[in-house]
C-alpha cells in the first residue's frame, strides 16, 4: 500500500486527531510504514523531538500510533497562542517569532509543508494527514497551508469527520462542502460520522439521505466508547472545572484530591494526566480558590505566558489560595512556568516584554527570561528513581535556594525539593511509574492522607499504548477500511459532483 490522505473536521475538537491516530495505528498493525502529519498546528500542548525540535502533542502521540519516535517532519508549522492577539510561530521545530493574524497570513509556509510532505511520503508507504481547524472556515481560505490549500497541493484526497455528540452532524458535514468553491469541492472524497450513541438504523436514513445530496460516501460511524481517553490536542479541549480521566477506586482506605490550576494559557496540561491514570486519585482543573481548600495536592502547571497567568492568579485570588496551601504544610508540585511563579522576582523582556515583577515569594530564586528557548530531552534521578523529561522554556533559574533539588542531572541540581513544594522545568516527569509512585507517596503524606496507598503497578505507557488498540480496533470495525484503503491508494476520485450553491454578492 502506498499514498496519502487528509483528514479534515467540521470543527476544532470534531475528532480529526483520534481517527488520524486511529488510522496510523491500523496500518501500523499491518506491517504498513505509515506516518502522521499536521501542516500547521495551534497548540500550547507540545513535544520535543529527539533533535531538539517541537512539534504539536498530538503529532506524538499520533507518531506512537505508528511505532515512531516524534519528528519536526510530522509537524512542520507550529502556532503557540501567547496572548489573545498573538502566537509564537515554530517552523521545524524551532521559534523563527511572534506574530498576530495578519502578520502570519503573510507568510509564505506552503512550499515549506509541501516539501516536508514530500520528504516524508518519499521515506514512507503511507502518510496520514490532518487539518486544522474546519476547512469551511472560507474567510481564512486565501493563503491556506492547512487544509484544502495542502489538499490540493499535494493531490489529497480528504475525508471529512464530523462529531454527531454535539448535534446537527448532518448539516455539518453537507454545510462543510457546500460552502466551498467546486475546486475545492473536488478533493472532499468521502465522510466519517464520530462519537455516535444510539440506535445506528434510526440514522441511517439521514446517511443516506447525505450521500444522495452530496455525491459522497459516509464511510463509517464510530461509536462513542466510554473507555477510550486519550490526551487532547490542546489545552482548550480541557474544561475548566471538570475532572480528568475516570478515576478508579483507591488500592487503600484513602483518596488523593488533586487540583490542577487551570491557567488561561495552560501549556502542556497532559502532564497531569499521568497522575489521573493511578487508582484512587482524581484529578480536577480548578479556576477558582474555593477548589483549593479541600485539595489534597495541588498542581500549578506550565503556561505559555508565565507573567500574565501570574498577575491572572493574583486577580483570582488563586495566588492567595496557592500561598495558604503551602504555609499550611500543604503539597504542591509546580511544574516549568508554575516554577517560575514561585520564586522571588521575574525579570522578562521576552515573553511579555513586562520587566521585573515579584514572583509568589514560595522559594528563594529569581527567574531570567532568555531570547533563546530551551528544548531539550534530560534525564536524571529524581526521588532515588531513574527518570526522563523534557524541557520547552525561556526563563532560566539565575538564583536558585539552598535547598535539595528535585532531580539530580549528572551531579547538576534541576528543580527544588523544599517542605511541601516540588518544582521543576521538566515536562513528561509524571510519566516515570516508579517516580510517580514516590512523589504521590510524598503527597500522600504532606496531605495527611496516611490511608492513600500509590498502586504498585500502572504503567502510563502500556495505558497509551492500549487506548491506540482500542482506536485501532473501532476504525477495523466501523469503517469502510477498503474503501478507506482505495482512496489512499487511487488519491482523490474523479468525477465527484459540485454542490450548487447561491453565492450572490460573491
Amino acid at each position: 500500500m502506498r499514498g496519502a490522505l487528509m483528514v479534515a473536521g467540521t470543527s476544532s475538537d470534531a475528532g480529526k486527531s483520534v481517527l488520524v491516530a486511529g488510522l496510523c495505528r491500523w496500518l501500523a498493525r499491518q506491517g504498513v510504514r505509515v506516518a502522521p502529519f499536521k501542516a500547521q498546528n495551534m497548540s500550547n500542548n507540545s513535544a520535543v523531538t529527539p533533535d531538539g525540535g517541537e512539534i504539536g502533542r498530538a503529532q506524538a502521540m499520533q507518531a506512537a500510533a505508528c511505532g515512531l519516535e516524534p519528528s519536526v517532519r510530522f509537524n512542520p508549522v507550529l502556532l503557540k497562542p501567547g496572548a489573545d492577539h498573538s502566537s509564537q510561530v515554530v517552523v521545524l521545530g524551532k521559534p523563527v517569532g511572534v506574530v498576530d493574524a495578519a502578520s502570519y497570513r503573510r507568510l509564505d509556509l506552503l512550499d515549506v509543508v509541501v516539501s516536508t510532505l514530500e520528504s516524508l511520503r518519499a521515506s514512507h508507504d503511507v502518510v496520514v494527514c490532518e487539518g486544522a481547524g474546519s476547512p469551511a472556515e472560507i474567510n481564512l481560505r486565501d493563503g491556506d497551508i492547512a487544509n484544502l490549500g495542502l489538499a490540493r497541493a499535494a493531490r489529497l484526497p480528504m475525508l471529512v469527520v464530523g462529531d454527531i455528540d454535539r448535534g446537527g452532524v448532518l448539516a455539518h458535514l453537507f454545510g462543510t462542502l457546500a460552502v466551498l468553491d467546486p475546486a475545492d469541492q473536488a478533493v472532499v472524497a468521502a465522510f466519517v460520522v464520530n462519537k455516535f450513541r444510539g440506535s445506528l438504523s434510526l440514522l441511517e436514513p439521514g446517511l443516506a439521505s447525505l450521500t444522495s445530496l452530496t455525491g459522497r460516501p459516509v464511510l463509517g460511524v464510530l461509536p462513542w466508547s466510554p473507555d477510550l481517553w486519550l490526551e487532547a490536542e490542546d489545552s482548550l479541549s480541557y474544561a475548566a472545572d471538570g475532572v480528568i480521566g475516570r478515576p478508579e477506586p483507591p488500592v487503600g482506605s484513602d483518596w488523593l484530591r488533586v487540583a490542577v490550576v487551570r491557567l488561561p494559557r495552560i501549556s502542556n496540561a497532559t502532564d497531569v494526566e499521568a497522575l489521573a491514570c493511578e487508582p484512587g486519585v482524581a484529578v480536577r482543573f480548578v479556576t477558582d480558590p474555593s477548589r483549593l481548600t479541600d485539595a489534597d495536592l495541588v498542581v500549578l502547571p506550565g503556561t505559555k505566558s508565565t507573567v500574565d497567568d501570574l498577575a491572572w492568579l493574583r486577580r483570582q485570588g488563586l495566588a492567595a489560595a496557592l500561598v495558604r496551601h503551602v504555609r499550611a504544610g500543604r503539597p504542591l508540585l509546580a511544574v516549568c512556568g508554575g516554577y517560575q511563579m514561585l520564586g522571588r522576582t521575574i525579570s522578562d523582556e521576552v515573553e511579555s516584554g513586562a520587566g521585573s515583577v515579584p514572583g509568589l515569594g514560595l522559594l528563594d530564586l529569581d527567574v531570567a527570561f532568555a531570547p533563546t528557548k530551551t528544548l531539550a530531552r534530560p534525564t536524571g534521578v529524581a526521588m532515588g528513581e531513574d527518570v526522563r523529561g523534557y524541557e520547552i522554556h525561556h526563563g532560566q533559574v539565575t538564583r536558585r535556594p539552598d535547598v535539595p533539588p528535585l532531580i539530580d542531572v549528572d551531579g547538576a541540581p534541576e528543580g527544588v525539593l523544599s517542605g511541601p513544594v516540588a518544582a521543576t522545568h521538566w515536562h513528561g516527569l509524571l510519566d516515570n511509574d516508579a517516580f510517580r509512585r514516590e512523589l504521590l507517596g510524598w503527597a500522600a503524606t504532606h496531605a495527611n492522607r496516611p490511608g492513600f496507598e500509590p498502586a504498585p503497578d500502572t504503567n502510563v505507557t502500556k495505558t497509551r499504548a492500549s487506548q491506540l488498540d482500542l482506536l485501532a480496533d473501532l476504525v477495523a470495525t466501523h469503517l469502510d477500511t477498503a474503501a478507506i484503503t482505495r482512496l489512499i491508494e487511487a488519491g482523490i476520485p474523479p468525477g465527484l459532483p459540485t454542490l450548487s450553491v447561491s453565492r450572490s454578492g460573491r
